[in-house]
């Protein structure tokens, strides 16, 4: 009987422990240290039992071994599957991958490395969720669970991975208000790959209501004159076709890998017309977001902007801006561009991946829609090829997300009617 009791008493405190891992916020870093540890067990598992399957690795190689050789004219470089994009910080990054692993041929080595990443992006996002606080416990349980995601990571070692964590990085700092050290890190992350100019509308928002608008104008840039220190090298050879193949805003996608607008069909898909429309589509919803939502805690849009004209060397906000509401203002921004984009590859689903389930929680959905939504894009990432049922289910819960952060919290759940606290 004496057993029963203990065992039944077991149970219970189990339960309760669980419970309280679950939903109690001072349970929230032992929550996220059980499923770091959880997941850093799952991707070794997945590196040991499933295939690699190779896609850009190579090419990056044979590229970085032409840079290695002495070219510096970006129109030279190149690889099995095409010269190279991306701007310099790839090559330093994949220089020290080039040394690492015996020249590119120890392929388990180079997924131990990026094991070691997907882990420092699993811990980041932990970080900025917690920074930026109001959502429950039991959402980091979500995080591990895309298999898309560990594949972009340790099955295909894709550079997208390295600008995501510095990405992150930056945005834990911006959360902080240590915007010197943001930029730094966000410059980084452009400089591999420029996707990260998504983040740029939400973080001029961001630095203008809580710096002004002569310390913004210097923080932009710095991060353009770090691109062009980062690019040096190559800017002294062949500025042109450095600055051509790196930033190539022109540059159109194959239609074959296209996970998003499939369902559109081929041509109106390659369509000029089409891929003008989506950049309208886009500034305009981010013009939308700063008009009318992302600077209503501060009256609006026009009392900022006639603040920070009338004094343009002080901050024009007269509330804190939380990490709450960075978070949330740089996600979106980050959203909308990945909405609105012409093309998605795979690969892009790491781009916001984690971010999703913070998002969902900047909406008013009840949390069965919440979920659903996140299935939905998970399932579409996951489809391939691609069809056109499972890029319109993207496309829908992309925008269905967006549409509930617009009428949820864009500025976050955390109440910045408060007086505004010195900026470290």
């Amino acid at each position: 009987m004496s057993s029963d009791f203990a065992t039944s008493s077991l149970v219970r405190s189990s339960w309760n422990l669980a419970i309280r891992l679950l939903n109690d916020p001072r349970y929230f870093l032992a929550l996220a240290a059980l499923l770091i540890l959880g997941d850093a067990v799952l991707t070794q598992l997945i590196i040991r039992f499933v295939p690699y399957t190779e896609i850009d690795w190579e090419t990056y190689m044979y590229q970085l071994e032409l840079y290695l050789k002495g070219e510096r004219d970006y129109a030279l470089i190149s690889g099995p599957t095409g010269r190279i994009v991306y701007p310099a910080g790839h090559v330093y990054v994949h220089h020290l991958l080039y040394t690492l692993t015996d020249s590119g041929s120890n392929l388990w080595k180079a997924q131990e490395i990026y094991a070691g990443l997907y882990i420092a992006s699993l811990t980041l996002t932990i970080a900025t969720y917690k920074q930026a606080g109001n959502v429950p416990n039991w959402l980091l349980l979500l995080l591990p669970l895309s298999k898309r995601l560990h594949s972009i990571y340790v099955l295909r070692l894709f550079n997208d991975c390295w600008a995501v964590v510095a990405a992150q990085a930056a945005i834990c700092a911006f959360g902080r208000g240590w915007d010197a050290l943001g930029i730094v890190l966000l410059s980084c992350a452009l400089s591999v790959k420029m996707c990260v100019l998504l983040y740029v509308p939400g973080l001029l928002v961001i630095l203008f209501r809580r710096r002004g608008l002569l310390s913004t104008a210097l923080h932009m840039l710095a991060l353009g004159a770090t691109q062009l220190l980062i690019g040096t090298p190559f800017l002294l050879h062949q500025p042109w076709s450095y600055l051509k193949n790196s930033y190539e805003f022109s540059r159109v996608f194959l239609f074959k890998w296209t996970v998003n607008w499939r369902f559109l069909g081929e041509e109106l898909f390659l369509s000029p017309l089409w891929a003008k429309g989506l950049l309208a589509a886009h500034v305009i919803t981010l013009a939308l977001f700063g008009l009318f939502r992302w600077c209503k805690s501060d009256g609006d849009v026009w009392q900022v902007l006639s603040r920070g004209l009338r004094r343009p060397a002080q901050a024009p906000t007269t509330v804190a801006i939380t990490a709450d509401y960075v978070t949330t203002v740089l996600y979106t921004s980050n959203l909308v561009g990945i909405l609105f984009a012409r093309s998605l590859h795979y690969q892009f689903y790491s781009w916001y991946a984690m971010q999703l389930p913070f998002l969902a929680w900047r909406t008013k959905y009840p949390t069965p829609v919440r979920l659903a939504l996140l299935l939905a894009i998970e399932y579409a990432w996951n489809v391939y090829p691609s069809t056109s049922l499972s890029s319109g289910v993207l496309v829908a819960a992309n925008a269905a997300l967006v549409l509930g952060i617009w009428f949820g919290y864009p500025e976050g759940r955390t109440s910045s009617h408060v007086r505004m606290s010195k900026v470290e």
